[in-house]
């Protein structure tokens, strides 16, 4: 049974303070791991480059007469780094993810390698299924994809020839709200995409991570933007997607009113809201004036003109409903909606069946685990609705879905 608006309002009261606390020590515990591994990854390279030079330089020394050393080796003392590409062979367990090769020209005895087995290639990155586990990737590289997505040089695989294009929700973008996915979908051989959509112009980092700020018009059009240059530099017909939250609607009214129809082939959302959202229906007019403020370390630095179209009953979702559905035919459609949602009221607003000769599934994660507490975020890193969209996407495999615990915030 949906819960009540006052059972909404105290149980938001009540997860405030403890959603505070614990952003803050993730945010904490994200700058620690972005700075350990920074110092790691480069000590690794710089001691194994710098020992072994000397070494090398060491035995030329004893080797070579003077007059032979300046001649022959002035100046020819080199140090090579090879960092794991995306097509390199898995490694053994005792193999080097990172060769440092130092040694004079010519002097093939006096190269040897050195490694660092704490980089990986980005094919076998364990999955954290935490939905903030992209926060610290895009600390480390502002503006940046997360390892493995974006390749744009390297076509898909025969198995898995269609392209996946991830579509972040509010403020979210396209290395901190895909941080499980990324590495989920290209271990398991999908080619993956991400962007980050509508932020502010002219921002500057860490405002300009904070997307789907704009009009979702606006967003539609650059998201199609996106697809065209991912089909291009693919060479497929289509993509598919996996939206979350108002990347739900981005796509779908770029497929109904700005003509990307026949270049989706299968649209799995999480947390959708094709009807909308009525958790701030009392705020309508107020939000549709000067828009939802958000805020960094504490200053208001951007406002949402994207959230009062979502909200039930806007003039957008009028729109996108135009001929009595938001779908359209022969696209494959998967919501994947959870019984806690606190943005998106109520969460069913995201379960709409399809119409004659249409394709549309529509699951709730509580569906069969009643102990999976997913909410709005934490179901971007639930296992259990990743596992329900990878099987969505997969033609080859399709993987048991996972039952039990799932804490909110998190997943």
């Amino acid at each position: 049974m949906p819960k009540s608006p006052m059972a909404h309002a105290l149980g938001d009261a009540i997860a405030a303070p403890i959603r505070l606390a614990t952003v803050l020590q993730r945010s904490i515990a994200a700058l620690d791991q972005m700075t350990g591994d920074a110092v790691r990854d480069a000590a690794a390279l710089t001691l194994a480059a710098t020992e072994r030079s000397a070494a090398v330089s060491a035995r030329a020394d004893a080797a070579a007469t003077p007059d032979a050393r300046a001649t022959t080796y002035a100046g020819t003392t080199t140090v090579a780094v090879t960092l794991p590409g995306p097509d390199m062979e898995p490694p053994g367990p005792d193999a080097p993810a990172v060769h440092v090769q130092t040694g004079l020209a010519g002097e093939a005895d006096d190269v040897v390698s050195y490694s660092a087995p704490e980089l990986v290639p980005h094919k076998h990155r364990r999955v954290d299924y935490d939905f903030f586990s992209g926060i610290a990737p895009e600390i480390r590289h502002p503006g940046g994809a997360l390892p493995g997505a974006n390749l744009w040089d390297t076509p898909p695989s025969a198995e898995r020839p269609v392209p996946v294009v991830l579509v972040h929700g509010t403020a979210g973008g396209g290395q901190t709200n895909w941080g499980p996915y990324v590495p989920l979908l290209t271990n398991h051989g999908f080619s993956v995409f991400t962007l980050t959509y509508g932020a502010i112009p002219g921002s500057a980092w860490p405002v300009s991570a904070m997307g789907g700020m704009r009009r979702i018009e606006d967003s539609a059009a650059e998201f199609g933007a996106f697809v065209g240059h991912v089909l291009d530099a693919t060479g497929a017909e289509q993509v598919d997607v996996v939206g979350h939250s108002q990347g739900t609607l981005v796509p779908g009214y770029w497929a109904k009113r700005l003509g990307g129809a026949d270049r989706i082939r299968r649209y799995v959302s999480l947390a959708p809201l094709w009807q909308g959202t009525r958790a701030f229906g009392a705020l309508r007019g107020t939000l549709a004036a000067v828009g939802m403020r958000f805020g960094v370390a504490g200053l208001d630095v951007a406002a949402s003109l994207s959230i009062p179209q979502m909200i039930t009953g806007s003039d957008f979702l009028a729109e996108l409903w135009s001929g009595g559905t938001p779908y359209v035919e022969g696209i494959e459609y998967t919501n994947i909606s959870t019984e806690h949602d606190e943005f998106v009221v109520p969460y069913t607003s995201g379960q709409i069946p399809g119409g004659p000769g249409m394709d549309v599934t529509n699951i709730v994660v509580q569906d069969g685990c009643p102990a999976d507490h997913s909410d709005h975020l934490g179901i971007c890193g639930s296992r259990r609705a990743a596992t329900i969209v990878l099987n969505a996407l997969d033609d080859i495999d399709q993987n048991p879905v996972p039952a039990g615990f799932v804490p909110p915030f998190f997943g």
